[in-house]
C-alpha cells in the first residue's frame, strides 16, 4: 500500500464540547488536523449533541457529528467506527487536554502501515507543553508484557478500521477501561508499533500541566475502575491462554515436617540508614511470638555508619538482650538488595522468611498472624499482609498518613488474585515465604532481569510461587511503611517509572509465557 495513494482513507475523530469552543481549544486541534500535509478523508466529531457549529468551516473536508447521550466512551467510539469510512481511524482523544498534530503525522502514520502489514494500532511520543515548557515524553514500546492498565500510549491513536471490525469494536459497557481493552485485544491478533522521538521528533503535543507522580496514587483509584480492570485483563488471559483457574497447580509447602531452629527470620537489608534500624530491630523485638531471629545485611561496605548501630544489639553491645530475638549481622559492599536478601536467606535458620525493610516497622503481632495464616492451609506458599503509611518528620517523630486507607490489595482475592497482579505493580507488606521455596523458586531477583535496578526484587518470585502455591492473606494492617525525604517512594521521576515499569512488564512478559505453557501441559 502506497501512504501516497488516493485510496487508503483516514478519518479522523475527536471529541468537542462548549467548554473547549469558547476557549478555542477544539479550533486549535482542528487546526492540526486540517493542516496535514495529506489530507484526512473525513472528520468525525463526538459531542453531546448534534447541533454544534464549528469554529473552523472544513471546506473541502467532509464532516460528520456523533451527538446523542452515550453513556460511555466505548459507545461513542463505536458509533463513530460505524459511519466512518476510511481504512484506518485516527482517535484523538482531546476531551481533557488540547492535542496539536504536526503537520507530518498523517505522513509518518501511513508510512508505518506500509512497514508493517499486520498494523493494529500506531502510538508515538509526544511534546507536553506546559505553559513556555517543552517537555518531551517517551512511551514505552509495546510487547505482551504490557499488562499495566495505567500504562501510558498517549492521545493519539491510529488504528486500523479493519483490525477494530475483527475485534469487535469497542465494549462499550466498559465505563472507565474501554481503551486498556481495546488494546489487549488489538495485541491478540495485530501489531502494536511505537515511533520515539528526538529533539523535535515528536509526532504530535498535548497542552497541559505535567503531573506529579505519587507511588500511591493508584490508592486512591476507586474499587469500581479497579474491578473492572481486573474484568478486562481476565477476560485477555483466557483469550490468549494465560489464564490460571482457581486452585489450577496448587501443591503442598516442602518441609512440612522438618525442625527448624527457629519459626521464623526476618531479614532486613539496609544501605547507609542509621537513624532508621533501631526502630526497625524494637519493631521485631515487640512481637508476640519471640521464637524468631532477626538477620541485618548491611550493604554499604564495612564504612557503612549502619554497621555501629546494629553491633549495639549484638552480644556485648549496649542494647543487647539475651531475652529477646538474636541479632546476626551480614555485612557486604555491593548495595543490591535481591543480592543482599538472598545473603539472608542462606545464612536463615527459620521456617519462614518474614520482609522488614530497614526504614518500616513491624505491627507487634505480624510474625503471630502471619503464622496462623500458615497453618491454616498447608498449600499456601506466601502470605502477605496489609499496611499503612506513616511519615517520618523533621522532627523525627512518626506520624500516620490517614489520607492513605489501608492498603489491603482487595484485588488478591483467593480466586483470581495469581492473575490480578499481572496489572498491578503492588503485592502487599509485609511478605513473608518459606525459606524452601525461596531456593526452590530460584532466590530474590539480583538486579539480573532487563532494566531492574534494586526494584521489584521479589515481584518475580511471588509471580513464580503464586503459578504453584496458594497466596495467603492477612487482611488487617501488620505493618507500617514509613515515607521520608530520602526514601524509594518520596519523590520519583519520569524516567524512574519507566524504567520500573519496564523492569516488572518484562516479568509479566515471563509469567504469560509460562502460564501458556502450563495451561498447555495441562490440557
Amino acid at each position: 500500500m502506497n501512504m501516497m495513494d488516493s485510496e487508503t482513507r483516514v478519518s479522523v475523530v475527536l471529541h468537542f464540547n462548549t467548554q473547549q469552543a469558547q476557549d478555542h481549544r477544539f479550533e486549535r486541534t482542528l487546526k492540526s488536523v486540517l493542516n496535514q500535509g495529506i489530507q484526512p478523508a473525513e472528520i468525525i466529531v463526538l459531542n453531546q449533541t448534534e447541533n454544534i457549529t464549528l469554529p473552523i468551516q472544513a471546506t473541502n473536508v467532509p464532516v460528520k457529528i456523533i451527538g446523542g447521550n452515550y453513556q460511555t466512551e466505548g459507545a461513542y467510539l463505536n458509533a463513530a467506527m460505524a459511519v466512518a469510512e476510511g481504512d484506518f481511524i485516527l482517535y484523538i482523544d482531546n476531551q481533557l487536554n488540547e492535542v496539536h498534530l504536526k503537520r507530518g503525522y498523517l505522513a509518518a502514520a501511513l508510512l508505518m502501515t506500509e512497514k508493517y502489514p499486520l498494523l493494529g494500532l500506531f502510538y508515538s511520543d509526544y511534546d507536553l507543553i506546559d505553559g513556555t515548557q517543552v517537555k518531551e515524553v517517551r512511551l514505552l514500546k509495546h510487547h505482551h508484557g504490557r499488562l499495566r492498565d495505567n500504562q501510558d500510549y498517549g492521545k493519539v491513536f491510529f488504528i486500523s478500521r479493519a483490525a477494530l471490525k475483527a475485534v469487535g469494536g469497542c465494549d462499550q459497557k466498559l465505563k472507565y477501561k474501554c481503551l486498556y481493552d481495546l488494546r489487549l485485544r488489538l495485541s491478540e491478533k495485530y501489531e502494536l508499533q511505537h515511533v520515539a522521538n528526538k529533539s523535535g521528533g515528536s509526532l504530535y503535543e498535548v497542552v497541559a500541566g505535567e503531573q506529579k507522580h505519587n507511588v500511591f496514587d493508584y490508592l486512591l483509584v476507586n474499587k469500581e475502575s479497579q474491578r473492572e480492570a481486573e474484568e478486562v485483563l481476565t477476560n485477555h488471559l483466557k483469550r490468549i491462554g494465560a489464564y490460571l483457574k482457581p486452585g489450577m497447580g496448587y501443591r503442598k509447602r516442602p518441609g512440612l515436617n522438618q525442625s527448624y531452629d527457629y519459626i521464623a527470620s526476618i531479614i532486613i537489608p539496609v544501605n547507609r540508614r542509621p537513624e532508621f534500624i533501631q526502630t526497625a530491630l524494637e519493631s521485631v523485638f515487640a512481637q508476640t511470638v519471640q521464637d524468631i531471629e532477626v538477620i541485618v545485611v548491611v550493604n554499604g561496605g564495612e564504612d557503612d555508619p549502619t554497621i555501629g548501630e546494629v553491633q549495639r544489639y549484638l552480644p556485648g553491645g549496649d542494647l543487647y538482650q539475651s531475652d529477646k530475638p538474636p541479632v546476626r549481622l551480614i555485612v557486604t559492599d555491593i548495595n543490591n538488595i535481591g543480592f543482599s536478601l538472598n545473603l539472608g536467606v542462606k545464612k536463615a535458620r527459620g521456617r519462614y522468611y518474614v520482609q522488614l525493610d530497614s526504614d518500616d516497622r513491624l505491627k507487634p503481632d505480624a510474625v503471630e498472624k502471619i503464622l496462623a495464616v500458615f497453618d491454616s492451609d498447608e498449600y499456601i506458599g506466601t502470605v502477605i499482609g496489609s499496611y499503612e503509611v506513616w511519615e517520618k518528620k523533621a522532627d523525627g517523630s512518626l506520624v500516620r498518613m490517614e489520607a492513605i486507607p489501608v492498603v489491603t490489595h482487595d484485588e488478591w482475592t483467593d480466586e483470581n488474585g495469581r492473575n490480578n497482579l499481572l496489572h498491578i505493580n503492588g503485592a502487599g507488606a509485609p511478605r513473608a515465604i518459606p525459606i524452601r521455596i525461596i531456593k526452590e523458586m530460584g532466590y530474590f531477583g539480583i538486579n539480573d532481569e532487563p532494566y531492574a535496578r534494586n526494584y521489584g526484587e521479589d515481584y518475580d518470585l511471588i509471580l513464580k510461587i503464586s503459578e504453584k502455591y496458594r497466596i495467603g492473606r492477612v487482611w488487617t494492617p501488620i505493618y507500617e511503611v514509613v515515607r521520608h525525604s530520602g526514601g524509594t517512594d518520596h519523590s520519583i521521576d519520569q524516567a524512574t517509572i519507566d524504567r520500573n515499569d519496564e523492569a516488572k512488564d518484562y516479568m509479566r512478559l515471563l509469567a504469560v509465557q509460562r502460564r501458556i505453557l502450563l495451561n498447555q501441559t495441562k490440557a
